[in-house]
């Protein structure tokens, strides 16, 4: 008789993928735009989004004479500095402790002044550029920010696969002590080799899914579900509901 030992937790598996193939990133963490392409960004849940800047990097190697700067949120309205929203004199914009509301599409509008030297005539240049944030819990990096976290997916996958271990060490034992001890009467429940699996169960949380069209260099990750979509459940994907309106929903309302 086979015994089958099923652990029906949820292994949460995140690669080191970080969805950022599309910008420029320094050494310093900044994100720079790049022009007529959406830069996409995963923020992990409630963290600091990386510093991004409104402009490309080849302009940021050039002189920029008045620059001035227009963020724009999800919400198509003008951004403004707060406790949450940073937005610094040169551009530089930051959103803290993200949340799934806050994902969507920021724009920034860049104005600047060139000079023809011939005529000294000055001439207004505009440039726009995308960045698209989405939530991610588990984005990159979340193992070394969670170390103080109770309900820290690194510490649930340590503890599953020691108790896995146990587990198996048990069976193993029992198995070695009445193979080797013909005197005694071998349990209806004993361990047979190679009969001991762990399944991993592959989910996301509530209001979050994964989407390889959407996200394909993110493929792995658990994303906050768009508008027009909402996972109920630890589905891995997202359902259609076109009364949705807000990203992370969990209820067709």
């Amino acid at each position: 008789m086979r015994a089958w030992v099923l652990l029906s937790a949820v292994l949460w598996y995140l690669t080191g993928a970080g969805g950022r193939r599309s910008s420029e990133r320094t050494s310093k963490g900044f994100i720079y735009g790049k022009p007529g392409h959406p830069v996409k960004l995963y923020v992990k849940l409630h963290h600091h989004s990386p510093v991004l800047v409104c402009m490309d990097f080849r302009r940021a190697k050039k002189e920029t004479v008045d620059p001035t700067y227009i963020w724009i949120g999800p919400n198509e309205k003008p951004l403004t500095g707060n406790n949450q929203i940073n937005i610094t004199k040169t551009g530089k914009l930051m959103v803290k402790d993200f949340l799934e509301a806050l994902s969507g599409l920021y724009t920034c509008t860049l104005s600047y002044k060139t000079v023809k030297a011939e005529t000294q005539e000055e001439t207004t240049v505009k440039q726009r550029y995308d960045f698209m944030i989405f939530v991610n819990p588990f984005a990159p990096g979340w193992k070394g920010a969670c170390n103080d976290s109770a309900d820290c997916e690194d510490i649930t996958n340590h503890n599953i696969l020691q108790a896995r271990d146990r587990i198996e060490e048990f069976f193993r034992s029992q198995a070695y002590i009445y193979y080797h001890d013909f005197n005694k009467t071998i349990p209806a429940m004993h361990f047979v080799d190679h009969s001991f699996q762990v399944v991993r169960m592959d989910s996301c949380r509530p209001g979050f899914g994964k989407n390889e069209g959407l996200h394909s260099n993110c493929a792995s990750c658990c994303v906050a579900c768009s508008p027009g979509t909402f996972s109920p459940d630890v589905d891995v994907t997202c359902q259609n509901c076109v009364s949705v309106r807000i990203y992370g929903a969990k209820s067709c309302t």
